[in-house]
């Protein structure tokens, strides 16, 4: 005699499966997700970019999409409404309309990017049919600048031994440049002292800040210099600058000493002499002297008419 299934047994065996199905279902379903290409594009100014925003799981045929941009601890919307958001008065960030649209449902294109660009993003989609309805992902912008032709300052003539400084600086460039300089079209290392070749000469290079500092110059180290600064964008030059190192005289420099020590002993000699001769003494009371012999107290005289004709005018005074 065959044996008889029970009622309901082959139910219970599968009811496990099916519990883990929905489970799965559930947790795989029930939430949106999102995910991106790339987290971290990087893109020189002027040129276009994708930010990535990809909804993996939803249930929500129509979620909600919002873009921000959070730049200098300041947030404002890009995309929010269904539409690119016109640059706000208060924020400096919220200035991508005419340049931007959302690409396919989700993602951010970005036309002819600027260096204010640079700024975090962040993606958010609200799915309101999903268990877990809101999801975000942050994506890292970075707005590569190419270097303008940097200020270079050489000093003119410097003479043998002292010490000269080179400046070259930029500041249009994004990442930060590094400066790199040249004599004679000749590439300069960062210690004269770890390379045979300018063994003749003293100078450190900082090719970070790029200065370019002689502790003592050569005669060698006369030329044409020009610096360069160069970053992931591109690289600029500043004109060429001759600096010249010239010997000092030292005979020269005695000899004029010589000279003026000279001249200044004449000086003095001759202002010795002319006060023994009595040039520089006063004549004051000599005048007074004359003046006062000239005309007796107490007689006035005066001119007749007839040429030398003389007579007084009043009398002693006894």
């Amino acid at each position: 005699m065959a044996l008889r299934r029970r009622p309901g047994l082959g139910l219970r065996g599968r009811l496990p499966d099916l519990c883990l199905l929905l489970l799965l279902r559930g947790c795989l379903t029930g939430a949106v997700n999102l995910k991106s290409s790339n987290r971290n594009p990087v893109v020189q100014e002027f040129e276009s970019v994708e930010l990535s925003c990809i909804i993996t799981d939803s249930q929500t045929n129509d979620p909600r999409i919002e873009w921000k941009k959070i730049q200098d601890d300041q947030t404002a919307y890009v995309f929010f409404d269904n539409k690119i958001q016109v640059p706000c008065v208060f924020f400096s960030v919220g200035d991508l309309a005419g340049r931007a649209e959302l690409l396919g449902k989700t993602s951010l294109k970005i036309w002819n990017v600027t260096r204010t660009d640079s700024a975090i993003y962040r993606c958010e989609v609200v799915a309101r049919n999903d268990r877990k309805e809101i999801d975000e992902i942050v994506i890292e912008l970075t707005v590569q600048v190419k270097p303008v032709p940097p200020v270079c300052r050489v000093p003119k003539a410097v003479p043998v031994g002292k010490s000269a400084t080179l400046h070259c600086q930029e500041s249009e460039g994004y990442p930060r440049p590094h400066y790199s300089w040249y004599r004679n079209d000749v590439p300069l290392p960062t210690d004269s002292r770890a390379n045979p070749r300018f063994r003749n000469s003293s100078f450190l290079l900082n090719p970070e800040t790029g200065t370019l500092v002689f502790s003592a110059v050569h005669k060698e180290d006369s030329g044409q210099y020009y610096c360069i600064a160069s970053n992931d964008a591109g690289s600029a030059r500043c004109e060429e600058q001759e600096l010249e190192v010239y010997d000092l005289n030292i005979g020269g420099i005695i000899g004029g000493v010589l000279v003026v020590l000279a001249v200044l002993a004449l000086i003095t000699v001759g202002i010795c002499c002319a006060y023994r001769r009595g040039y520089f003494i006063n004549n004051k009371q000599n005048g007074e002297s004359y003046k006062n012999t000239g005309k007796p107290d107490g007689v006035n005289y005066i001119r007749t008419d007839e040429e030398g004709d003389f007579r007084h005018k009043s009398s002693f005074v006894i």
